[in-house]
């Protein structure tokens, strides 16, 4: 009745009953013949019957398998939003049941030392020092660890960032803090811009040249270079020194936290700040890696996402 009224092709899908009593989904289309009129002014018909069992099933197989994607994605999802709120509660504890004490340690420290620092021998004040020292590293450990967990949550506010600008900025905050160190840095002459989040960039940049101005200490000629390559069609940012150096092969090791390639005693350092590099750059979409051999310098390459760059 449709394929009369219309006079066009018409389709409709339904179920048959075979003799075996089995169900099968078929397609039966109609197409009129044009041009065939008989006496009687009615028009002709050719129908076509199509056994679209098997891609019923499969398409039914899909929207089960969306189902449980949608419920599977549901529970990620809330789990997320559960380690998400474990993580805030760290913070918390973090920024305030931890430093507390931190604070406390460090100002009875200070006390000790300014009322009865004149009574105590040589080898209390050492030890008194090293309290101190160890009050100071381990706020530092809390600061860095507080910015690792922060840096994966809010929105990026990408804008386009003058990243030389930037290095120069970082550069000069460490010769303030060293005056007596020389320590060359050089940047592209034409200037270096990205698409990033400044925020974000600026720590990311903070850890590289404050790695490289770190370990190049021993270097009387030390030299830290900022530069930017092409390589199949993706830029390719880097911070190369001449300093200490590592072993390439544990070079998978600086990104993880705690993990560290020089001791204490020959470098400071808490672990944590080429972790929260890593972080950050995937966060924009990018990859993060280095390249050294012992005492011949490191230079630590990073990309960030097409969509992100300037």
């Amino acid at each position: 009745q449709r394929a009369a009224l219309s006079g066009a092709r018409t389709e409709i899908e339904y179920r048959m009953t075979r003799g075996d009593g089995g169900e099968i989904h078929v397609r039966q289309v109609f197409d009129p013949i044009r041009d065939s009129a008989n006496a009687r002014g009615r028009s002709r018909w050719y129908s076509t019957l199509q056994d679209i069992t098997e891609p019923k099933r499969a398409e039914a197989e899909v929207q089960r398998l969306n189902v449980d994607l949608e419920r599977r994605v549901g529970e990620r999802t809330s789990e997320l939003e559960a380690a998400n709120q474990e993580l805030e509660a760290f913070d918390y504890s973090i920024s305030h049941d931890l430093r507390a004490p931190l604070n406390r340690i460090e100002g009875f420290s200070a006390m000790l030392g300014e009322q009865y620092g004149d009574k105590l021998d040589a080898r209390g004040r050492e030890l008194l020092k090293r309290i101190a020292d160890a009050g100071q590293g381990m706020g530092q450990l809390v600061a860095d660890l507080f910015s690792l967990s922060t840096v994966s949550r809010g929105e990026l506010a990408q804008s386009t960032v003058d990243v030389a600008a930037l290095a120069e900025s970082i550069v000069s905050t460490l010769r303030r803090a060293e005056p007596d160190r020389e320590v060359g840095f050089t940047t592209p002459a034409g200037g270096l811009c990205a698409r990033a989040d400044a925020g974000l960039l600026r720590v990311v940049l903070e850890n590289l040249i404050g790695n490289a101005w770190k370990f190049t200490r021993r270097r009387p000629d030390a030299r830290i270079e900022m530069a930017c390559t092409e390589s199949g069609g993706e830029r390719i940012f880097s911070v190369r020194d001449n300093g200490a150096g590592f072993d390439s092969a544990s070079a998978e090791k600086l990104f993880t936290p705690f993990k560290r390639l020089h001791s204490q005693g020959e470098f400071e350092g808490t672990g944590i700040g080429l972790a929260t590099v890593q972080r950050i750059i995937r966060r924009h979409g990018g990859r993060v890696w280095a390249e050294s051999k012992v005492d011949q310098g490191a230079t630590f390459f990073f990309t960030l996402a097409a969509k992100a760059m300037a």
